[in-house]
């Protein structure tokens, strides 16, 4: 896709990948508008310029306030980055589990994604050249077992992302997955071990979206699609430790 001149609706823009790929994005070109849920954190990208709803993709209410202010406004891109890993939710651990914050990230992670690329298709389909991109995870092709709900969502998202891309196949949306690894953000701050700066897993999705790619393993996941490719079990023994 040739990014300069069009406009995408990136979620999550406000922090982590998401503040990566919005001024990455605008320097390629595009009008950028995001959605964000902090206050604060909105109210220092307005300040950068962009163009930001303020909602939580944690609730209906909030993919409806996205929705409304979105009613009318042509794009050409959706970007589905928002995201969240939820509650403590391991029973090896002697710990109460918050089944509302479980309940929050498979809304956030899973129906979030599909109720906005359920109202915003129509319009992307009137556009000559459009595209979705969903971002998953590698966790949604070999599990860690300290995050079930976490894997669940994205798992669920990259099988709707795929029968959506074949539903597409001869329209003028293209659709993007992207499996990012652990990436240095807000989210991951308390987990130690390798994580991908994520400004550089900005410059790879951009690098996906431009070049037409149905699927970007990012970083680390390319090795675990690998590793997946030739034997499965192989790559869940290697991730279901963690």
């Amino acid at each position: 896709m040739q990014l300069s001149g069009k406009t995408a609706l990136v979620t999550g823009g406000t922090d982590g990948i998401g503040a990566q790929l919005i001024r990455q994005l605008r320097a390629k070109g595009v009008r950028v508008i995001t959605q964000g849920r902090s206050a604060g954190r909105v109210a220092a990208t307005l300040a950068d310029g962009f163009e930001v709803i303020e909602a939580d993709l944690s609730s209906s209410a909030g993919v409806d306030t996205v929705l409304a202010a979105m009613a009318g406004q042509p794009i050409d891109i959706l970007v589905n980055n928002a995201g969240a890993g939820g509650g403590p939710h391991d029973f090896r651990a002697d710990a109460a589990f918050d089944l509302a914050q479980d309940d929050r990230s498979i809304f956030l992670n899973l129906n979030a994604p599909i109720h906005l690329i359920a109202g915003l298709m129509a319009g992307l389909k009137n556009r000559p050249e459009a595209m979705v991109v969903n971002v998953t995870s590698g966790l949604a092709i070999a599990l860690a077992a300290s995050h079930p709900v976490y894997c669940a969502t994205k798992a669920g998202l990259r099988s709707y992302t795929q029968s959506l891309r074949a539903q597409l196949k001869d329209t003028s949306v293209h659709v993007l997955e992207v499996l990012p690894p652990v990436v240095d953000t807000s989210m991951t701050a308390g987990r130690s071990g390798s994580k991908l700066p994520a400004p550089e897993c900005a410059r790879q999705i951009i690098a996906a979206m431009e070049s037409g790619r149905n699927e970007a393993n990012v970083g680390m996941t390319r090795l675990l699609q690998v590793i997946h490719s030739i034997s499965p079990a192989a790559a869940r023994g290697v991730m279901i430790r963690f």
